[in-house]
């Protein structure tokens, strides 16, 4: 009866911990829910990501350079949504073997700031 008892404290124990640690983490994600994704392509992605039970990122943005119309020498960059493009998917499923890197974005970034100012209007 004793061994029955501390099983089930173990299991119940190590459920807590994973509840917990689930909870730590989405909490992590809503602080900035925009990452990055780079493309072997060179396309540069921002969006919500999810990764499970593939790679897909919806309330996408392109990011494109572009060259100043001033000084040549200097590039500007521009975030677009994807949904103002001319196929204008309600999500991108990405093939994992083309990311060659991909990551959150701080919330504080200029990339998140401008997402964050554009939500507002």
């Amino acid at each position: 009866m004793s061994n029955l008892k501390n099983r089930v404290t173990l299991i119940v124990a190590v459920l807590l911990v994973v509840v917990g640690l689930g909870l730590v983490i989405n909490k992590k994600n809503m602080e900035s829910p925009y990452s990055v994704v780079y493309l072997a392509t060179g396309e540069v992605y921002v969006g919500q990501l999810s990764t499970l039970p593939d790679f897909e990122l919806k309330n996408a943005y392109i990011l494109q350079v572009t060259k100043d119309a001033t000084d040549p020498a200097k590039n500007n960059f521009q975030i677009t949504p994807v949904s103002d493009a001319l196929w204008a998917p309600e999500s991108l499923h990405l093939v994992k073997k083309n990311i060659v890197f991909y990551g959150r974005l701080e919330k504080t970034s200029k990339i998140a700031e401008t997402i964050a100012a554009k939500a507002v209007k």
